[in-house]
């Protein structure tokens, strides 16, 4: 099997760690397999796509809509790197799935209106799947409605007209979008369980998701039901586009 490549953005050891286990036990994959990349530490090497199954995007600490002038150099260097990028895998329809930054890194390059009207505190969200999402193929077997783990200070206000709407929330209308047949964002985290999360929530503690004092109301809201379903979404793209 080719493998498949995680790119990553957490500077912080600890989560960046967490998260690539995450996405290794959610997808079944082996480090041989599941390549990881980790961007805020140095430039993308060059990606040849024939060599590769698909491409996996973790979540960050950049927001895509932070004016420019306030953008880190390592920021401006990411984006810049996911702008090439997806300018190929969009072109050839290559398998892609980005979690939470991959609403910033796909909404940015085709269009979409990204800014803080739909952001959401980190908790758990009931996330609705629409006609498209319930007939995709990616989402097949999901039940209509369930619970997904979020939290972030950005989203897609308004989608362009190219994209597919898969599933929404009752605060932030774009939860999960398609572009052509295989380029996919969510805005929830697909590889989260209640570990992982609390990990990060320690993790972030002081960069803006919650005030000092809520810590304690923040992973009592994590707690609020078990969240399984999102990680099939991971084993399927596996099984989907192993090549």
């Amino acid at each position: 099997m080719k493998p498949f490549v995680l790119l990553a953005t957490r500077a912080e050891d600890v989560p960046a760690d967490e998260e690539y286990r995450l996405f290794l036990e959610g997808t079944g994959l082996t480090e041989r397999d599941l390549i990881r990349v980790r961007l805020e530490a140095g430039p993308l090497p060059p990606l040849n796509l024939d060599a590769l199954s698909g491409i996996f995007v973790g979540g960050g600490p950049f927001n895509a809509s932070d004016p420019f002038e306030k953008k880190s150099l390592v920021q401006r260097r990411v984006e810049s790197e996911f702008a090439a990028l997806l300018d190929e895998v969009v072109a050839r329809d290559f398998p892609f799935l980005g979690a939470c930054y991959g609403v910033g890194t796909v909404g940015a390059h085709q269009g979409a209106v990204i800014d803080r009207t739909f952001g959401e505190p980190i908790g758990v969200a009931d996330i609705t799947l629409s006609a498209e999402g319930e007939a995709d193929p990616l989402l097949r077997g999901l039940p209509r409605d369930f619970g997904a783990f979020v939290g972030h200070k950005e989203a897609i206000r308004s989608l362009p007209p190219d994209a597919v709407l898969l599933a929404s929330s009752p605060s932030c209308p774009v939860q999960m979008f398609r572009v052509g047949t295989n380029v996919y964002a969510t805005q929830f985290h697909p590889e989260l369980d209640l570990d992982g999360i609390i990990v990060r929530i320690h993790a972030y503690a002081g960069y803006g998701y919650f005030a000092a004092d809520e810590l304690a109301a923040t992973l009592a809201a994590v707690r609020r039901e078990p969240v399984t379903q999102p990680r099939q979404i991971l084993r399927t793209f596996v099984d989907r586009y192993s090549r």
